[in-house]
């Protein structure tokens, strides 16, 4: 029976590469104040960029209910076969909770696909990048076994990079303390952020968004040639000089463009810029 890979929107997988893929993606809510949206449905990441420049405070991300997932799941089983759902790192959102009660409840109902909830221990690219390998790995007749080994072991080899313009967004969001940002803020240091194992940690401080780039640059260039690098963008206006700054290694054309959408950037804030891959094997 064929394999069904359900998601979150936290994969930033466009809408069309989903329904290519045949991938069902369950959307967590994004509130500006009392006003809410259904990520990727009724809030586009160039309308939440917009939005959140002009919004006097920090959005908010709320994960998708255990019933929402339930009837993703189904939704997406046809005849019974069975589902893997993949989700955002479980040190970052509840989503991942959520899909391990919708998996639950269907397996003590007795009456839905077999169910495996796996934690990516990843965001955005390196999430989405799973969910890809995951789908054409079941297109090609792997087992949900097979699929979550393979996701599993690419868990090992994820790597995530972000420069941020500011602390604030962690600081609002609870990742960092208050006094972190706070000194941040006043020797206007450009933090590098490390998520590679599922959590933020602190890879680097600069002074000056081009140091930030240079930095970025410089961590890819350590390493042996990546067949899939990924360039991740919140509204970033600096795409351009960071794909210039690699461009001796990798040309235009072998770098992934991956647009980073309004979970992941309620909490990097504006501007956040970074590299994703897996590791060779």
């Amino acid at each position: 029976m064929p394999v069904h890979i359900v998601t979150d929107s936290a994969a930033d997988i466009s809408p069309e590469r989903a329904a290519e893929l045949g991938v069902t993606v369950v959307p967590l809510t994004i509130r500006f104040g009392a006003e809410e949206f259904t990520d990727g449905v009724e809030l586009t990441p160039e309308a939440f960029y917009a939005k959140m420049a002009t919004f006097d405070g920090m959005p908010e991300t709320a994960a998708p209910s255990p019933g929402t997932f339930e009837a993703a799941i189904r939704a997406a089983s046809t005849d019974g076969d069975p589902v893997v759902v993949i989700n955002i790192s479980s040190d970052l959102s509840a989503t991942m909770a959520s899909a391990e009660n919708a998996a639950r409840a269907i397996r003590e109902a007795g009456d839905g696909p077999e169910v495996h909830v796996v934690d990516s221990k990843s965001i955005t690219a390196t999430l989405g990048l799973k969910v890809v390998h995951a789908a054409e790995a079941a297109a090609s007749g792997a087992s949900a076994e097979e699929v979550v080994a393979l996701v599993e072991e690419l868990r090992t080899r994820s790597r995530v990079y972000g420069a941020l313009s500011t602390l604030d967004n962690l600081k609002k969001g609870g990742r960092i303390g208050g006094a972190q940002a706070m000194l941040g803020s006043v020797l206007s240091i450009k933090p590098i952020i490390d998520i590679s194992n599922g959590s933020v940690s602190e890879a680097g401080k600069v002074r000056t968004r081009r140091k930030s780039l240079v930095w970025l640059r410089d961590r890819i260039f350590e390493l042996p040639k990546i067949d899939e690098l990924a360039l991740c963008s919140g509204g970033a206006d600096d795409v351009d000089e960071l794909l210039e700054l690699i461009a001796e290694r990798y040309s235009r054309d072998e770098v992934q463009i991956w647009t980073i959408g309004p979970v992941i950037g309620t909490h990097g804030g504006p501007g956040v810029i970074g590299f994703a891959w897996h590791d060779p094997s």
